[in-house]
């Protein structure tokens, strides 16, 4: 993919408005356009990986990513009574866009994961 085709490059580029709740050198976070939960926020790192396969070739990427991830379950009151996170791979899971993103979910109880 051509990152200038990426939405979330764009969004990173603040070619495209994004309602960002926490931010760093490496990762942006921002609240979803189309919510599945009360609380909805998407994890990006800035640089662009594919997936979150991609991303395990940067550790210092995962770990920033990792680390955002909580710094924003802290700071959105998460932690209790919980949240959920989850990381799409490829078009059978549902991903929309290919850059690496948590989504973090919270405010009503998510229930079982379907099996």
């Amino acid at each position: 993919m051509n990152v200038t085709d990426c939405l979330f490059c764009r969004i990173v580029a603040g070619e495209i408005p994004a309602t960002v709740v926490y931010e760093t050198d490496a990762v942006l976070a921002f609240r979803d356009i189309r919510p599945k939960a009360p609380v909805h926020v998407l994890v990006i790192t800035k640089q662009h990986f594919d997936s979150v396969v991609d991303l395990g070739a940067d550790p210092a990427a995962a770990s920033a990513l990792i680390a955002a991830v909580g710094e924003v379950a802290r700071a959105e009151g998460m932690v209790e009574p919980g949240f959920r996170t989850i990381f799409n791979t490829g078009p059978d899971s549902g991903m929309e866009v290919a850059h690496v993103h948590a989504h973090l979910l919270a405010g009503r109880s998510m229930g079982a994961l379907a099996g």
